[in-house]
């Protein structure tokens, strides 16, 4: 049963608070809010800059490593309340993440190409992708 028929973007700091549990006051709404979008009772949207967000304070903040950040931000896109249109592409970045020491924003980039739609770039970390890009 839906609760509200609202569509929510949520924000980086209510997935920080349900991920890491570590405000008495935050967190408990957090884990609440995100259940009811896991079971979706709630529709959420989360927004790729909340989630490339999400991801630097994980990494350089709390210095979670890249496994574990991607283990639980993939967890939570696949919520069947999250209703990206693009949590393919998104699964694809993180997962690009996982495996390369590059930034979150090329990883994306990269999940985002195609031979029509080549990355323009002067960053040479595409060449480790194999992307699709054009080096300027």
């Amino acid at each position: 049963m839906i609760i509200d028929d609202k569509t929510f973007l949520i924000d980086t700091n209510v997935i920080l608070r349900y991920l890491l549990d570590d405000h008495p006051q935050f967190s408990p709404k957090a884990t609440k809010f995100m259940t009811e979008v896991s079971q979706s009772k709630r529709k959420a949207e989360i927004p790729e800059v909340v989630l490339l967000e999400s991801i630097y304070v994980m990494e350089k903040f709390y210095k979670i490593p890249r496994k574990t950040i991607v283990d639980r931000l993939s967890r939570i896109i696949t919520f069947n309340g999250i209703i990206n249109s693009n949590k393919s592409i998104l699964i694809s970045a993180l997962l690009t993440y996982q495996q390369h020491t590059i930034d979150f924003v090329d990883c994306l980039l990269y999940a985002c190409s195609s031979p029509t739609r080549p990355v323009a770039s002067f960053d040479r970390d595409f060449d480790r992708l194999n992307a699709h890009v054009v080096n300027l």
